[in-house]
């Protein structure tokens, strides 16, 4: 397994599965800094927004004035994965049941997010996906998840269901709708720890 001791990587720890990931990021060797102030955000090589509730994180991170810090970081290059709530944030566009969604978001990714896409909890699920670079199917776990209904030319697809992107990458900025965080598959982690490494190019 890669070891990543050089890297120091902030996971939002407002609302959401923060703790699944920096526990995954601990085992890949990060050190790892839990985000709740903008003071938190000095010094990192990277960040993760979990899962959760992309209402309460947005508002959350408007209330502890993280939105516009961690924005302006990510526009200049900063390396961002949001999973699940955490890829509705970085969304430019929110809909849901066919209806624009106009709450607090970091309007990075160039694509239209789909909140509750396949459905409400008891439509969670679990499939084994293809995701481009791996060289095995990685099984991945949905809950209450979304996704990308339509993106610019800059978004690279990585895995799809049914032919709905899940897991994207644009630049700095990562995607994904599943939750790696709650596998004991390290790869989806060690993707974006490799893009910290590359400069998130």
């Amino acid at each position: 397994m890669k070891k990543y001791e050089e890297l120091k990587v902030g996971v939002l720890a407002l609302q959401g599965a923060f703790r699944e990931h920096r526990l995954m990021l601990e085992r890949l060797g990060c050190s790892v800094v839990e985000v709740r102030l903008p003071r938190h955000l000095e010094g990192l090589d990277g960040m993760v927004i979990p899962g959760g509730e992309s209402t309460a994180i947005g508002k959350l991170m408007v209330e502890w004035k993280l939105l516009e810090p961690i924005r302006e970081m990510a526009q200049g290059g900063f390396p961002l994965w949001g999973t699940c709530a955490g890829m509705i944030m970085m969304a430019r566009r929110i809909t849901e049941r066919e209806r624009v969604m106009e709450q607090h978001r970091l309007g990075l990714l160039d694509a239209t997010v789909v909140r509750n896409a396949f459905g409400r909890q008891r439509e969670s699920f679990e499939a084994d996906i293809e995701v481009k670079g791996f060289d095995a199917p990685f099984h991945a776990i949905f809950i209450r998840a979304p996704f990308i209904s339509e993106y610019g030319p800059e978004l690279e697809v990585l895995a799809t269901v049914d032919s709905n992107p899940v897991f994207v990458r644009q630049g700095n900025l990562l995607g994904s709708s599943f939750h790696p965080e709650l596998t004991d598959d390290v790869r989806i982690h060690s993707y974006f720890l490799d893009m910290i490494r590359s400069g998130g190019m």
